[in-house]
């Protein structure tokens, strides 16, 4: 979307401190690798990170393009660019008009958080609305600020609905994002422990997921996943649906397929696991509440795949291994593992790594996942990581840690038997499909 001077100055409250032509309209990017890639009229606003300013690169923008650019810096004025715009924080002018381009183009916005599942039930219910409406959504799991701004950025004009993915580290995070999306839906999928390490307990990993009813319009509709804790946190006068796998009937899995009743309809999913039916009974309700038809929802379920290192899938000479190592905490561990043992016939391995975030009681918790594999005798379980090695000590299995993916790799490919089926799970730092990548080279 373009934008003319007068609009940025109104926004984003800029002060132009140089000026020599703001005629035209513009496009903004915060990457001077893209300026050439665009048509002459952009705006390069400079993001600063940890690790990063992009102040440094204001040059480099005008010499890649940039009729002008934003700057914190007021006193620091490059009269090469056609104008220079000055503004306290260029992430807060970035927010700003990205919440105007919402307004704007003025879709219905659906946002989704949660402990773990946002990202597939952010692409389940997308896949449904697709089959009836103009549907935007986040790119995989952009779901910070910036990659907030980007989907705002990246969305057609013609959108009808809007589908936005929430992250969030810390109290406050969420709260701002739906501050500048303004939601007219908000999905929470689940609470549980990961991030416990920053936020101290459930009750406050709690507060800050239902913050995604903060900015939440009061003539939408709140979706969850039926939990006493969420019950307990969650402030918002409007329409409150809380679903629950109990009230499903007529469950049945296989490999590559789940089917479910539930209020009176039969539904079916292209994924296994009854932490997918949770998924999808979210994706059900704010279907319904957007005014899709049954039919539709079917359909849109049907279509439904999940995304690079979900459930990912590879065949490796006499293997079969599935890669969902995209993220990892307690609760999603159990779910995955639990639906893996019960779904997949033997031999089976499972390899496990670190689960991240999960402060003082870490090593408890990497304990109690060995301890529930403990009930799954037959399945081979092999496990790297310094947290890892604690899910082997934790169980009773005839387990193996190794120190290093090149180890695992080795054993994998080297020791197990024909045909076996194996699950990797880990935190995304673990980078785990590097170890499928030294498999196949073996």
């Amino acid at each position: 979307m373009k934008f003319n001077i007068d609009e940025i100055i109104k926004v984003t409250k800029a002060e132009l401190l140089h000026k020599s032509n703001t005629d035209g309209t513009f496009d903004i990017s915060t990457d001077t690798r893209t300026l050439q890639n665009l048509d002459g009229s952009c705006i390069y606003l400079p993001l600063r990170g940890e690790n990063y300013d992009g102040h440094n690169f204001i040059e480099k923008a005008i010499e890649n393009g940039a009729r002008g650019y934003f700057t914190e810096q007021k006193y620091k004025i490059n009269k090469d660019a056609d104008f220079v715009l000055y503004v306290k924080n260029t992430l807060t002018a970035y927010l700003e008009l990205a919440r105007y381009i919402r307004q704007k183009i003025n879709p219905k916005v659906i946002a989704i958080t949660g402990s773990s599942g946002k990202t597939t039930t952010k692409e389940m219910l997308a896949s449904v609305l697709m089959t009836t409406f103009k549907t935007h959504k986040s790119k995989l799991n952009h779901n910070n600020e910036i990659g907030f701004c980007e989907t705002m950025f990246s969305m057609p004009l013609d959108t009808e609905m809007l589908v936005v993915e929430m992250g969030m580290r810390n109290l406050g995070e969420i709260q701002l994002l739906t501050g500048y999306s303004l939601p007219d839906a908000g999905l929470i999928t689940n609470l549980g422990s990961a991030h416990v390490e920053r936020l101290g307990n459930l009750k406050n990993i709690a507060v800050a997921k239902c913050e995604i009813a903060s900015n939440l319009n009061p003539d939408g509709i709140f979706i969850g996943s039926d939990s006493k804790l969420l019950e307990e946190t969650l402030k918002y006068p409007g329409k409150k649906v809380l679903t629950k796998i109990t009230n499903c009937k007529n469950i049945s899995m296989e490999i590559g397929n789940t089917e479910f009743n539930y209020d009176g309809t039969a539904y079916k999913i292209t994924v296994e696991g009854e932490y997918n039916i949770e998924n999808a009974l979210l994706v059900i309700e704010a279907a319904k509440w957007a005014g899709v038809s049954t039919d539709n929802i079917k359909k849109g379920l049907l279509n439904y795949r999940p995304i690079e290192k979900r459930w990912e899938i590879s065949k490796i000479d006499n293997l079969t291994i599935i890669n969902d190592s995209y993220n990892a905490n307690p609760e999603s561990m159990t779910a995955v593992l639990k639906t893996f043992l019960s779904v997949y016939k033997a031999p089976l391995a499972v390899l496990l790594g670190d689960m991240g975030e999960l402060g003082k009681n870490e090593i408890a918790y990497h304990k109690k996942i060995g301890e529930f594999l403990s009930s799954y005798p037959g399945v081979t379980l092999l496990t790297v990581g310094e947290l890892a090695k604690f899910i082997s000590r934790g169980s009773s299995l005839n387990s193996m840690h190794f120190d290093s993916k090149e180890e695992c790799a080795n054993y994998i490919k080297n020791n197990l038997e024909p045909g076996t089926t194996i699950l990797l799970k880990a935190s995304r730092v673990m980078k785990f499909e590097e170890i499928i990548e030294m498999v196949k080279k073996l």
